[in-house]
């Protein structure tokens, strides 16, 4: 008897490899085989390593009504040669076009509503575009997994989902072996890091406004930026104007990385002044896990990371004078107090959101599916 296969589908393979690898892993272990369907980047060759891997070109950032019905009939003709049991769709375009694909092949699937991102900051048409195209698909999602109270609670209220197939998780996850707490050699300097791509409504700009203020006092308090210039995004900062910030003397910018934890260990607080419409960012669960205080806005997903005043501090959006009060609060704690908030940061991550629970709720799901397909 052929083992069942189920296909990820993910509109990047840095983010396939990175954030899904482990439960592509988890399902091969139960004895499923694993496809992954994404566009093919550098990361794609760490997944044809371990798994089945098929390209798909998706614009993630595109909203040409033309390219997307070509993105289905493409999705379309992908899941029709893969011929997978089960499909996971992540991602805006996947869950929307992928669900419509996979439901015309008559292919159960299972959507993650992983945050909403900057198209449900302002509420314009193309917002009002994207809540019909999600209530239409995600009537034929056999499972929908929210990463957030709030975004569950909104799809549910505007009926664009049936609560009854619905379930939220502790946001993505994460694997608290691999991201543990390291002991950071302490220089006598001060770092704050914001690691995300480095997009406005991600609260970079923030960032640098608050370390401004900071160093108008404080001497040895060192300021950086990790993460990539996303040049495709229209809501990206460029290259010219990270140079400037950096000229001027007030932030670091260290690129990319494909191994946050380095960065991470350097750093005494991490920052994220996010007024992106989060699921639950990643990076704070990770730095948690790694025992580092957090400062992030009081914001849809972001604030799920943070017990104020216990594990960090939550600031308002798009106030840097506030941030900067924050991070005074964190330079103004003896190391006992820091070090204290972050072990409460770690505890909160390994009781809350171990990755280990993400991947059972998936493993539960996709013998449900099973048990009704036999």
């Amino acid at each position: 008897m052929l083992r069942k296969k189920i296909a990820i589908v993910v509109n990047n393979s840095w983010s396939a490899w990175n954030f899904r690898a482990n439960l592509a892993f988890a399902f091969k272990k139960f004895g499923y085989q694993v496809v992954f369907i994404s566009p093919y980047d550098r990361y794609s060759k760490n997944i044809k390593k371990h798994f089945e891997f098929q390209d798909v070109s998706i614009n993630s950032k595109g909203i040409n009504p033309i390219e997307d019905l070509k993105l289905i009939y493409n999705l379309y003709k992908v899941y029709k040669n893969v011929r997978p049991d089960i499909i996971c769709h992540y991602n805006i375009k996947p869950n929307i076009y992928g669900t419509i694909a996979a439901n015309i092949l008559k292919i159960p699937s299972i959507s993650n509503i992983a945050g909403l991102g900057s198209l449900f900051i302002n509420q314009n048409f193309i917002t009002k575009i994207a809540k019909s195209l999600y209530k239409f698909s995600q009537k034929k999602a056999i499972k929908i997994f929210f990463q957030n109270k709030n975004d569950f609670k909104m799809f549910v209220d505007e009926k664009l989902v049936q609560k009854d197939k619905c379930e939220v998780l502790p946001g993505s996850g994460v694997d608290i072996e691999k991201f543990k707490p390291v002991k950071k050699k302490d220089n006598g300097v001060f770092k704050f890091l914001l690691i995300s791509r480095m997009l406005w409504a991600k609260g970079v700009k923030d960032f640098v406004e608050a370390a401004k203020l900071i160093k108008e006092r404080y001497q040895n308090v060192d300021f950086q930026l990790l993460g990539y210039l996303d040049m495709e995004s229209p809501t990206a900062i460029s290259k010219k104007q990270m140079d400037i910030w950096v000229n001027e003397g007030f932030v670091n910018y260290l690129g990319d990385s494909d191994d946050v934890r380095v960065e991470i260990t350097k750093a005494d607080c991490i920052v994220l002044p996010s007024f992106y419409r989060e699921g639950t960012p990643r990076v704070l669960l990770e730095s948690a896990s790694m025992q580092k205080p957090i400062i992030t806005t009081n914001t849809v997903g972001c604030r799920d990371v943070v017990n104020d005043g216990v594990n960090g501090y939550l600031c308002e959006e798009k106030n840097p004078r506030d941030l900067a009060d924050k991070m005074e609060k964190i330079l103004n704690l003896t190391n006992e107090q820091r070090n204290a908030m972050g072990k409460a940061g770690r505890r909160k991550i390994v009781k809350e959101f171990d990755e280990t629970i993400v991947i059972s709720k998936y493993i539960e799901a996709v013998e449900a599916i099973n048990r009704d397909i036999n």
